[in-house]
């Protein structure tokens, strides 16, 4: 018997019924044993760029998929305080693509912003589930 693991229908799954999904992808990703059938059909897409040293993206969709998200690497830059001072700051660029014939770009850029904010805190992800 081998589990069907594909990561899709996340809406009707706990988040630990889609990390425990997530980590059964990575494994079959690093054995060189994911299929067509793992990555498509699907209707929101994350690629980690920055697990392999890219920064920016041109996220390309491909249908049915609505939007396509690329996350960069995280990279230490110089910044600005409240007070105007010089601080080192954690960089994490992303690239953002949609289909604007179902999702404006106004909902992808507040999006943008949500996703922003999880990262930044972790604890308010945790605070709205």
């Amino acid at each position: 018997y081998q589990r069907r693991v594909h990561g899709k229908n996340v809406e009707q799954k706990s988040i630990r019924q889609i990390a425990e999904e997530l980590t059964a992808l990575q494994e079959l990703g690093k054995a060189n044993r994911l299929t067509p059938e793992h990555f498509s059909d699907g209707t929101f897409t994350i690629s980690n760029i920055g697990a392999v040293g890219g920064t920016w993206a041109a996220p390309v969709i491909f249908p049915p998929e609505v939007m396509i998200g690329a996350l960069g690497r995280l990279s230490k830059r110089p910044g600005y305080n409240a007070d105007g001072e010089v601080i080192p700051q954690h960089v994490m660029p992303t690239s953002w693509s949609a289909d604007h014939r179902v999702v404006d770009g106004v909902t992808v850029v507040r999006f943008a912003g949500l996703v922003r904010g999880y990262l930044e805190n972790p604890t308010a992800l945790l605070l709205n589930l």
